[in-house]
Parts: structure tokens; sequence; C-alpha cells
């Protein structure tokens, strides 16, 4: 009898694009013209669910509150906002006080020296195998099992000297931020993707981009003028990544980053965002979008603005145009999904645009 019920579910065709109040008549004539066999407690259960299921619109934005989420979202946020309360420098004073990256801009450049090469054992031996590994790279015609096996021992490098002797950290860092050397040692992974090996800070990283973000009104007084430091240059390229990012493809999004180092709080943020655009976010997506999906979508952006340069100006890239909108992209991973079928391996539309479609 089970199979039966799963089979009869399988036959079930519920439109999830439709509203509630909608789905609720499609259900009632379901079951007006379904045999009483059929309206098992499993039949009955896929209808019960399909009518509170949330619309494909309604799962994009997920982040929206609807009734049934209220009551649970209003408990843990009062709960959330009591704690916000005690601390002085607000949501970023727990924030600093949890992350398990607390210390992302309170580290020194790591760098390896030539007496770390004399004095941490087995270095020496790696940076050798390394120089080889680079001569082979150089007249190799199948570089990528190399290319891969260098970016895992140069990482490896840098996973010795911190067994071996930790970095000293800053504990006024805000303060010393703007005197921080701040270059990168930039790798790309398994996948293709640059990420930041050894650096203090950098836009390549999530965690880097929030730590920035929650001191940003400290880190911008503090490199003020600068022109000769860094961290000077670092505040240019997070603002113009904000701009090029957020400002013009997604309003809400900038609204909450500019109220956050505002320091508006979420319930003031939630008002003027349901003023404004006339959606209501519970506060604790507030905070999510913040500290998760706004760093993550810069860190992107860096990303990818990282393969262009890097594909123009160091190695020469290939270059394929998406079919659907006709722009030219690089042919990466990042840019186009693999396609063992293709000739050059990748599908002729571009992520975004299979995105849109899907």
């Amino acid at each position: 009898m089970a199979n039966d019920s799963n089979t009869d579910a399988q036959q079930l065709k519920l439109d999830y694009s439709l509203p509630n109040d909608q789905r609720s008549a499609l259900v009632q004539k379901i079951i007006d013209n379904s045999p009483p066999e059929r309206l098992t407690s499993r039949y009955l259960d896929i209808l019960a669910n399909y009518i509170t299921e949330p619309t494909k619109e309604e799962k994009k934005q997920r982040m929206l509150l609807t009734n049934n989420r209220k009551v649970t979202i209003d408990k843990r946020e009062m709960s959330y906002e009591g704690l916000v309360s005690k601390f002085e420098n607000g949501e970023d004073g727990i924030y600093n006080l949890i992350t398990e990256d607390k210390n992302v801009i309170f580290t020194p450049k790591i760098s390896i020296t030539q007496n770390d090469i004399d004095t941490i054992p087995g270095l020496k031996e790696l940076r050798q195998a390394i120089e080889k590994i680079e001569q082979k790279l150089a007249i190799a015609k199948n570089k990528k099992p190399l290319l891969k096996q260098l970016i895992e021992m140069r990482k490896d490098q840098y996973v010795l000297k911190m067994s071996y002797q930790k970095p000293i950290t800053f504990m006024k860092a805000v303060n010393a931020f703007h005197t921080m050397k701040l270059d990168e040692i930039v790798e790309f992974d398994k996948d293709g993707i640059p990420r930041a090996i050894g650096s203090s800070i950098s836009l390549l990283n999530p965690d880097h981009v929030s730590a920035l973000l929650c001191n940003y009104d400290k880190l911008k007084a503090g490199c003020y003028g600068q022109l000769q430091n860094d961290a000077y240059y670092l505040m240019m390229d997070l603002e113009d990544l904000i701009d090029k990012t957020i400002k013009e493809n997604n309003p809400i999004f900038f609204e909450i980053l500019v109220d956050k180092i505002d320091k508006k709080t979420n319930e003031e943020i939630q008002k003027i965002i349901n003023d404004k655009f006339g959606v209501k976010y519970s506060i604790v997506s507030i905070s999510l979008i913040w500290r998760k999906q706004i760093p993550t979508l810069l860190a992107t952006q860096a990303q990818n603005d990282y393969l262009y340069w890097y594909y123009t100006n160091i190695e020469k890239g290939n270059w394929k145009k998406c079919s659907k909108c006709g722009k030219v992209k690089l042919a990466h991973n990042r840019f186009f999904s693999k396609n063992s079928s293709s000739k050059d391996h990748f599908y002729s539309i571009c992520k975004e645009c299979r995105n849109k479609k899907n």
C-alpha cells in the first residue's frame, strides 16, 4: 500500500508557482476528483505541504518574513537584540567576540624569510622542491598536474612556518592598520579560483571583507590622507568594489551596508527598508545579509576581477562569447559551466544566463 501511495504522490501535478490562495482551490479540486482509496495519509500530507510550501519567488527571497515564521523569529530576535544592547559596539561587538577569524586584520603579513629557511626544519628542502617543480612547469606540455602540485607545496611552506612559530598579533590593530604592509601572495585553488595565501588581509577573502566593513569608519579615519601606505589604497579598492558590485545592482543591500556603517540598529534598518522599498526583512536576515551575503558578493567580484587581470596581463587566457547575452567572457569555470562534449569543454551559454533561465 505504501508503494501505491508513493506512486500516486509522484503522479500529482502541482504547480508551485501558484500563490497559496490558488493552491487551496487546486487541492480541493484534486480531493473532490480522487477516489476515497487514494486519499491516504501520505497523499494528504503531500497536499497539505503543497499549500504551505513557499513559491519559487518566496524561496529566492527566503529572508522575507512570512506569518508562519514570525513567532519563532521574534523570539530569537528579542534575545539577540537584548544581547546586542549590552555591547558598546552593538552587533559588531558580538561579531568581533565570536568570529572564528577575529584577528584577520590583526595579524601582520606572513612571509618566508631567509632566517625561516635556515632555522625551520624541512623548509629548505621544501623550497628546493618548489624550485624544481617551477622549472618543470616552464617546459611541460601538460601543466595542470604540476600547477596543482605547486599550489599545494606553496601552501605547505606557510603551514610549516605557522606550526613552527606563530606570528605576532597586534591587539590594537585598528590603530596600527594604516601602517601595515598588505602585499598579497595569490595562488589558484583546485577550481582555478584565486585565493590569498599568507596575506594579512585580502579582498579575495569574504571574512576579511566582513572585518573591514565592521570597522570601516575607524579604518577609514586612520588611513585618511596616508597616500604612502597600503591601507589607503585597500580602502579605496573596497569602495570601488562596493560601487561596482552592490550600489547599482542591489539597492536594498546597499542601503543595509550604508546604514550598518552609520551604526543604525537592525530594527531601524528594518523600518527604513520597509518604508523605502515596501519590503519587510527580519532582523536576523538583515544581520545575515550584513555578515555573510554582502562580504561574499564583494569577495566574489574581487576574485572575478583578479581572474580577468591575471589572464590579460600575466598569462594568456582563452575567451569566448556567450551565445545568449553576447558578452565576451573568460573561458573559465567561474563564468561558464563545464561541458565535456564541447570543443573547449564549456557550455556556449555563460553561467549568468543559465542561472537566469533556470
